[in-house]
């Protein structure tokens, strides 16, 4: 196997590894946020709770 063949291949794979990792680093803080704003609304619907009895 030709030795540019070689260099394509491990190029392109640490440009898919790269970016799969920088997609999961958007995804994981997207995650955050969705837990973050669950967390706010389900104290504050309890508070409103707490509030009519």
């Amino acid at each position: 196997m030709p030795l540019w063949l070689i260099l394509v291949i491990v190029g392109a794979v640490l440009l898919i590894l790269g970016v799969a990792i920088e997609a999961a680093k958007v995804l994981l803080w997207i995650g955050v946020a969705i837990l973050v704003v669950s967390l706010v609304l389900a104290v504050l619907r309890r508070g409103k709770g707490a509030l009519k009895s």
